[in-house]
């Protein structure tokens, strides 16, 4: 199967047992892995100071692995961006090294998106996802295609709530050579008027967080809006928004309050449901690659192996 490396560029490993339960995962899956020296260190909140954490992303860049898999996400990054060695690590990812993870993780990709034009990939993490005691299906099948290559794309299905929001639009493909991007809604939002923030055009955007009530996700779109971003998109593709609570204060103001206003903002079409995020269930998505949106009446595809080939023939 495949050598996985792994390394904690971001927050402290808190939880050891489901480092352990993730790690005997990937084996029992057949992978063969190995574990940064700093996997398991911590400098205050963080795996290790800045230094050490910056050192674990280019050996794990060095590494020659199939996988660099992120132990956890939490904060820690956007921090360290400006030391990140951006052409290493493109270089080890057109030798076959995929980079993947979400949550924090996010700012390293889409920086390294701004800065190389690599691909990583949006997916699981080893605690949440294969250390959880019960890891997904759907989100262990989705790595294992990503792993072997054989992936073609990601489909799902709307909800019935949106698709008649978008019943006007004639079904087939919404997006075409779009760059898929985005990741973790707060995260981005912070590498607004940075360097970091890739200047992408005609994309479909995708999005998720946890813990940020409606009022607040609203909040980052309208940075978001007001940037210009959204204007510039094909699509806007909403993933899992987990854990928040609404008050007796909120009056009916929820999440699809915030949908429904997106909606009235943008030309684009906002698509929702898809599986991402943090929550169990998690799709593994090419982050920086050019794909096609496809939608037919309840069911919306990413496809991308097209893509795929086609970079490799050039």
């Amino acid at each position: 199967m495949a050598h996985i490396y792994i390394y904690s560029p971001s927050g402290a490993v808190r939880d050891k047992a489901a480092f352990k339960r993730g790690v005997t995962r990937l084996k029992k899956l057949g992978h063969e892995v190995e574990l940064d020296a700093d996997a398991l260190s911590r400098h205050t909140r963080f795996a290790g100071d800045d230094a050490s954490r910056l050192a674990a992303i280019h050996r794990a860049a060095d590494s020659g692995a199939d996988v660099a898999l992120i132990s956890r996400g939490g904060y820690g990054l956007t921090r360290i961006l400006p030391a990140i060695k951006y052409k290493q690590v493109a270089k080890a990812i057109a030798k076959g090294t995929q980079f993947v993870g979400m949550s924090d993780f996010t700012a390293f990709q889409n920086a390294l998106l701004a800065k190389t034009g690599a691909v990583t990939w949006a997916g699981p993490s080893l605690l949440e996802d294969f250390g959880a005691q019960a890891p997904d299906d759907i989100m262990e099948a989705c790595f294992d295609d990503m792993v072997s290559g054989q992936g073609e794309g990601a489909g799902w299905h709307l909800s019935t709530a949106c698709a008649a929001a978008n019943a006007k639009r004639r079904p087939g493909v919404w997006a075409h050579d779009a760059v898929l991007w985005g990741g973790n809604l707060a995260v981005l939002v912070s590498l607004l008027g940075t360097p970091y923030f890739p200047q992408i055009k005609n994309g479909v955007l995708f999005l998720e967080d946890i813990g940020e009530h409606p009022y607040r996700i609203e909040r980052m779109l309208t940075q978001l809006l007001h940037a210009g971003v959204l204007a510039q998109q094909k699509a806007v593709v909403l993933g899992q928004f987990s854990n928040y609570k609404l008050t007796a204060h909120d009056k009916g103001f929820k999440l699809q309050s915030v949908v429904d206003w997106l909606r009235s903002q943008i030309k684009a079409p906002v698509l929702t449901d898809l599986p991402f995020g943090h929550v169990p269930t998690k799709l593994c998505l090419p982050l920086g690659q050019k794909i096609d949106l496809v939608v037919e009446g309840r069911d919306a595809l990413l496809l991308w192996a097209h893509q795929q080939h086609e970079s490799q023939d050039d």
